[in-house]
């Protein structure tokens, strides 16, 4: 059964798309720990990160960076923090957290967004992506 991510994916189940490309895909989380939270997946289906090849898990960073500069340009944050957790869905994925200090990545402070604050951050982290 594909999981949750793949469905996103394929369109199935709507998000807020970042960005993609032929193998990466990023979105918002929809319960994100700070505005800008944004989840970075290969759109190969694998569960745990670490069982990646090696050029899908450097191309996944590789990716992310350039989503990472346009979250902090996006949220004015002091840091994006990288988190690989793992036990949410069953498809590899990476966290990219807009964070200003260590408190800001609990993961018991995750919050709903509504649906216009989604969009209107994901439109303002792609208007700083590099063309």
């Amino acid at each position: 059964m594909a999981s949750i991510f793949t469905k996103i994916i394929q369109g199935q189940i709507p998000a807020h798309k970042i960005a993609e490309d032929d193998q990466f895909f990023a979105f918002l989380d929809i319960a994100p720990l700070s505005p800008g939270h944004t989840l970075v997946i290969p759109k190969q289906e694998i569960d745990y990160i670490y069982d990646l090849d090696d050029a899908t898990l450097a191309g996944l960073h590789i990716f992310g960076k350039k989503i990472g500069k346009a979250i902090q340009q996006a949220t004015g944050c002091t840091r994006i923090s990288l988190i690989v957790a793992g036990f949410e869905v069953p498809h590899a994925h990476v966290h990219l957290v807009p964070s200003n200090s260590m408190s800001d990545l609990n993961f018991a402070n995750k919050r709903s967004a509504s649906q216009a604050d989604l969009a209107a951050m994901a439109e303002k982290i792609r208007s700083f992506l590099p063309a």
